[in-house]
């Protein structure tokens, strides 16, 4: 990780608050009150980026953005300049990333900016479409995966107009679930997660 990513002060909250919500593994259906419980703002702080990747008494706040059009999912492959050493060369249907102190900067809501704010730098949207929250996920059996928290959102588009913006997202396009479900090894955890529930 180079010094400036090093340096970014990304949004946390204390692995304490993760146990006391309701520590899980997996995939975690959305719900409004463990998502209050999870996400107190008093809980909530802006910690060096460089110091949480490998602090897991922290979990770092990743919005995982997935995009859907008539069943089929976006996908892709994690290319050699992602900022994420650790997930390289895995396949996704997840988009997103930190959020930064910068994102609180010129807004109330620095989590919803920072959603936003990442998923237009990773890719162009030329379609409108409907959001839902979908869930949590959470996998504590790696180093990365230990020391995030992912909150995943659904975007379901009226058209599959996508085009990645990033050399970090390779081999990008659109297939039915069940058809990324046969290559379900090729793909980052929180991907797999995700798959499986939309498979149900």
């Amino acid at each position: 990780m180079d010094a400036e990513k090093a340096a970014e002060r990304v949004l946390c909250i204390p692995s304490s608050q993760f146990q006391i919500a309701g520590e899980f593994h997996g995939f975690r259906p959305f719900d409004e009150a463990y998502r209050e419980l999870l996400l107190r703002p008093a809980e909530m702080s802006y910690r060096p980026r460089g110091e949480v990747e490998t602090d897991p008494s922290f979990k770092q706040l990743i919005p995982y953005v997935v995009l859907r059009c008539e069943g089929e999912l976006f996908h892709y492959t994690r290319g050699k300049s992602g900022t994420e050493s650790r997930l390289r060369a895995l396949r996704s249907i997840g988009l997103g990333g930190h959020i930064s102190q910068e994102d609180s900067s010129t807004t109330a809501d620095p989590y919803r900016t920072g959603m936003l704010r990442e998923l237009g730098e990773e890719v162009e949207i030329q379609s409108s479409w409907i959001e839902q929250p979908l869930g949590f996920i959470y996998d504590g059996r790696s180093a990365v995966g230990e020391v995030h928290l992912g909150i995943v959102h659904l975007l379901d588009l009226q058209e599959p107009l996508v085009w990645p913006r990033e050399a970090a997202i390779d081999e990008a396009g659109f297939l039915p679930v069940r058809e990324l479900l046969r290559h379900r090894d090729e793909f980052e955890t929180w991907s797999q997660f995700v798959l499986e529930k939309l498979a149900q």
